[in-house]
């Protein structure tokens, strides 16, 4: 029989038994069309400045899209807020307070607001058409001060006069100054501005009239008379800071009001952007989506400033000097050329300040500052009387610095003491450095990591979120900075994300487990959650499982650990058929990456996948979804285990976890498929190519096929960048290895993907065309983005790889 009908009616049997066997609440349809009969989970709680209202998003109507709902100390029972109180809610998470937290101040509408809260009065700082932002306390808390365009402000509290305390100029705005001068007839400054510009003839003419025509003397003596006494008497002038044609970043005051800081940002004139062709449009003509650049394109160049307002001095911000700031990266030793050159050349590394921190008083500032590299991070101490830079802690990976609460977990506790986070055990934890003793001590430490950190309103202890108990558990503790005692204020297994009432003394706490989708809970805090006597977090919502939802007996699949080549152990979720089928097919699933989890005990955001799961497993199937090297939560060596190989040991975990398969399900070595979308399409293609034995057949959904093609901060840090290591990018990208395809590979992709680009799809399939490949299928979906949104889409995705699978892997 030709091989197309045999294609043909083996798809056709496929279809026929899926509907015979399957119980009608769960096929491909159901699940992919309709997401919402799972029911609807809150998501996004945040409380009101006053504490008064805990507003979260929610649809329990199955409505279009969410709506805002709140409940209050009174009634803990959902109301859905009206326009009115959308637009006049002040949340909490959008007030900045002073020192005393006897006021704060926030930003609405385009303008500023102070309110006191002894008296609860609140007065409007600004009404004007320019909008005003980033309102914060300085002058000792004596005025707030605001951004309106590229200039700071400053409201007087108790007189309520403005100040301006900025006067930056661009190209364009002194042209414009310039002209104003200019252009009302007066003499003198049409003079001051053309006097030097007098050709011989001009000049010996002006002194020529003026010495035959006492007049015009005496008017030029008394002119120069009136000007110079206008200028001993003119208030002194602000000071003007002309930044040229480069533009204004991150302009902030210190808390004392003395200090100004800014960066000044030029754009890379060959900084070449991509384009992504919409094709079906409203129209009808092709259009073109502007998007970003590639890895490797370097972006612009900034430079730091402090603008001293006493001194009137502009200080350069100098980091020529920093701690092993000319060190080179292990990986140029694999260069024997590019490594003599750049030892030759001894070029500082370029930086990036991504965080200027002033203590409370403002008697100091930290600097954070981060190699383009991204091999060091340090964290410098300026000195606000010599403006030189301390270090106050340097930490260097080879591979690439990242991990939870390493951007921006910082601050200060009180003027001496500076808290941050740092993967220097291993794993993100956390950090005091004291800077008049230049002591350095952790507050946690073991083999966990501490995923969020916030200071308490008196600055005696922190509430921080790890994964303690187990790395696919998230609980909530309260950490004490003086004794180092830790409590856990959370019991359940699953996770729990956790937003602080204003005043402390209640937990929003969003929950769920891995078969429960998540709900909101209220907890009482007692005594700032120092001492909890057994509180009892009380249930808000119920909608997040639909009736239907729960009369599907969903399966709970089992955290398991595998042990790989290398002996790590490699958390996976497994789910396993309740009647194996004789010839005992596998899939694997590959969650994306970014940097996240998957094999956890909550609600996963692969919620379609895990429904899919459970219908493959109904079908025959063993899955295993596996958290591979890379991913989120285990620390810095698991973290950074794909540095320089892409499809290295990421790709071999799931070959070990096929080796488990077979071992302890007698799965048939021949009959293991793989799916995943975006990295996970990435693995799926690496693992049809390069592991062409162990793996049967792919859906490789919109995945990366040359690295050289992605962005430049998710793969610079991995890989470095392609015309300074080739090697990397050279052996982690499928298009390189796809002469090894084959078993049978399904590619989907959108085609307006602004994340990974289309373009990776159709060089891939130019590829295996040149190579007279046929056993392969490329799907697009003309209207689809990476994330896909359409209910149609995900139906004829996953109809696609459902059919590759039974056709395949049970033949």
């Amino acid at each position: 029989m030709p091989k197309l009908i045999c294609t043909f009616l083996l798809s056709v049997y496929s279809i026929i038994i899926l509907a015979q066997s399957m119980p009608a609440a769960l096929t491909v349809e159901r699940i992919m069309r309709d997401p919402n009969w799972i029911g609807t989970s809150p998501s996004n709680p945040q409380w009101s400045a006053d504490g008064k209202f805990l507003f979260f998003n929610w649809n329990p109507d199955q409505n279009i899209s969410d709506s805002l709902y709140y409940i209050t100390n009174e009634n803990k029972s959902p109301v859905k807020a009206s326009v009115q109180q959308k637009l006049t809610s002040v949340l909490a998470n959008s007030i900045e307070y002073n020192r005393l937290k006897t006021g704060y101040v926030y930003a609405k509408f385009g303008d500023v607001f102070f309110t006191d809260i002894k008296t609860g009065k609140t007065k409007r700082i600004t009404e004007t058409v320019e909008p005003e932002n980033n309102p914060r306390f300085s002058f000792n808390d004596s005025k707030v001060v605001f951004n309106r365009g590229q200039n700071l402000y400053a409201w007087n509290i108790a007189t309520g006069e403005t100040q301006q305390l900025t006067n930056i100029k661009g190209i364009a705005s002194a042209a414009t100054a310039a002209g104003n001068s200019t252009s009302g007839g007066n003499n003198s400054s049409l003079s001051a501005v053309t006097k030097d510009n007098l050709s011989e003839q001009e000049d010996w003419l002006k002194k020529d009239q003026l010495r035959y025509f006492e007049i015009l003397a005496l008017r030029k003596e008394k002119r120069e008379k009136e000007n110079n006494y206008t200028k001993e008497t003119k208030p002194k002038e602000l000071r003007s800071i002309n930044i040229g044609d480069e533009a204004l970043q991150g302009l902030n005051i210190s808390p004392d009001g003395r200090f100004i800081n800014y960066r000044l940002f030029k754009p890379s004139a060959n900084a070449k952007n991509t384009i992504v062709p919409d094709y079906v449009t409203e129209s009808g003509f092709t259009t073109d989506i502007p998007a970003r650049t590639k890895v490797g394109i370097v972006s612009g160049n900034s430079e730091y400033f402090f603008y001293d307002r006493i001194k009137d001095t502009v200080i350069k911000i100098k980091t020529d000097s920093l701690p092993g700031i000319y060190d080179l990266p292990d990986y140029v030793n694999d260069y024997p050329l590019q490594l003599e050159t750049r030892k030759n050349k001894a070029i500082a590394r370029s930086v990036t300040i991504p965080g200027f921190y002033w203590s409370p008083g403002g008697e100091h500032a930290v600097l954070e500052i981060r190699s383009d590299d991204h091999k060091d991070r340090w964290l410098m101490l300026w000195d606000t009387a010599t403006y030189q830079l301390t270090l106050l802690d340097r930490q260097r990976d080879e591979a690439w610095i990242g991990g939870p609460g390493i951007y921006g977990s910082v601050g200060w506790i009180n003027e001496q003491e500076f808290w941050f986070q740092s993967e220097e055990s291993g794993y993100s934890h956390l950090y005091v450095f004291n800077v008049k003793q230049g002591k350095k001590k952790p507050l946690t430490n073991g083999n966990y990591e501490i995923q969020k950190a916030q200071l308490s309103n008196d600055k005696k202890f922190f509430y921080i979120t790890t994964n303690e108990v187990h790395p696919g558990e998230q609980h909530f503790y309260t950490l004490e900075i003086g004794s180092g005692k830790k409590e856990r204020l959370t019991n359940h297994t699953g996770s729990h994300q956790v937003t602080i009432s204003p005043d402390e003394k209640q937990l929003a706490i969003l929950y769920s487990s891995v078969t429960q989708p998540w709900e909101l809970y209220l907890q009482e805090n007692l005594n700032g959650g120092r001492k909890i006597k057994n509180t009892v977090a009380a249930q808000i919502t119920f909608k997040a499982k639909s009736d239907e939802f729960k009369s599907y007996p969903w399966q709970e699949p089992a955290v398991i650990t595998i042990t790989a080549r290398d002996g790590a152990p490699i958390y996976a979720r497994l789910y396993k058929p309740e009647n194996p089928l004789p010839n005992r097919p596998a899939v694997l699933f590959i969650h994306g990456a970014g940097y996240l989890q998957n094999a956890h005990k909550w609600w996963s955001q692969y919620f379609r996948e895990y429904m899919f799961n459970n219908l493959l497993a109904q079908q025959g199937y063993y899955v295993l979804d596996m958290d591979y090297r890379g991913s989120a939560g285990y620390g810095r060596n698991w973290r950074t285990g794909i540095y320089r190989h892409m499809g290295g040991k990421d790709l071999s975990d799931h070959i070990d976890a096929a080796n488990f398969l077979e071992k302890n399900f007698s799965v048939d070595p021949k009959r293991i498929g793989l799916y995943g979308g975006s990295y996970g399409g990435f693995i799926t293609l690496m693992g049809l190519f390069t592991a062409p034995d162990v793996f049967a057949a792919g859906a490789a959904l919109r995945p990366v096929t040359d690295w050289a093609n992605y962005n430049h901060p998710y793969t610079s840090n991995i890989l470095n960048e392609p015309y300074t290591d080739s090697i990397s990018y050279r052996r982690s990208s499928p298009v390189y290895f796809a002469e090894g395809l084959k078993g049978d590979l399904l590619i989907c992709h959108g085609m307006v993907d602004v994340n990974v680009h289309y373009q990776d799809a159709v060089k891939l399939v130019q590829r295996l065309i040149e190579l007279g490949k046929d056993n392969w299928e490329l799907a697009s979906y003309p209207m689809e983005d990476h994330g896909f949104i359409e209910p149609s889409s995900w139906t004829d995705e996953y109809k696609r790889i459902f059919k590759l699978f039974e056709r395949v892997l049970k033949k």
